[in-house]
């Protein structure tokens, strides 16, 4: 008689909190989307600092600040310089995430300057950070990887940078995204392709072959597809992301 699969409900309990984290996440930002609208914010930052800061709640009239015996800033009384420098030091994870929220705690926690997050970025790789965000990309990421990858583009990166721009268009709810880029943020995604065509059109190619996976579900395929990379590939990507 064969063994039955055993169930691992623990890691279940875990999939089910991440799922309704995120759940909650979206359904907590949309509702400040439709607040900021409503209330006609002067301006983009507005709206952003506005859905960023949709998790704080306001004190109820019970919250008292009492005497506090800590100091609110640990780091300046302290006298250690031990515990001083251990503050500031962060250790890289040695798994990579896989869900939307892990990624967001790692990217927050482990990546301080821009030179750490982009080395992560190409790390992970188009696919991972295709099946990462799938479902959608967390406000304000899609800007903010615009920005990193157009301020330290290297010449032998231009493979690595198109797939993770070609993995990440194909996520959920991408269009509303790209809606939401700043003008900033736009000119610095343009500058990026602009960069990724000029290596195409010179001695360096982004590599031979691309691999053009399907992320979404309802575009599943019995194996992926491989094509050359070239300039209209090039300008299909670009004019998902509206910059064409």
């Amino acid at each position: 008689m064969e063994e039955s699969e055993t169930l691992d409900f623990q890691a279940l309990e875990r999939e089910l909190q991440t799922a309704l984290s995120l759940d909650e996440k979206h359904k907590r930002e949309n509702d400040a989307k439709f607040r900021a609208i409503h209330q006609k914010v002067g301006s983009y930052e507005e709206f952003r600092d506005i859905v960023l800061a949709s998790h704080l709640k306001p004190l109820d009239l019970r919250d008292k600040l009492g005497a506090r015996n800590q100091p609110w800033n640990i780091c300046a009384k302290s006298t250690n310089t031990k515990d001083s420098v251990q503050v500031g030091l962060s250790k890289h994870p040695n798994s990579q995430p896989k869900t939307a929220a892990e990624f967001s705690r790692d990217w927050r926690r482990y990546y301080i300057t821009e030179p750490e997050k982009y080395d992560f970025l190409l790390k992970l790789g188009g696919q991972c950070l295709g099946n990462i965000f799938r479902a959608e990309i967390g406000f304000g990421f899609l800007g903010e990887f615009l920005g990193i990858l157009c301020d330290h583009f290297q010449l032998t990166d231009g493979q690595a940078v198109y797939r993770i721009l070609l993995h990440l268009s194909q996520t959920q709810r991408f269009d509303l995204n790209v809606d939401f880029l700043s003008s900033r943020e736009r000119e610095k995604g343009l500058r990026l392709f602009q960069m990724l065509q000029q290596e195409l059109s010179g001695s360096l190619q982004l590599g031979n072959e691309v691999e053009l996976e399907a992320v979404q579900e309802t575009a599943k395929q019995d194996r992926a597809a491989e094509e050359t990379v070239n300039a209209t590939l090039l300008q299909q990507l670009m004019e998902a992301y509206k910059l064409s």
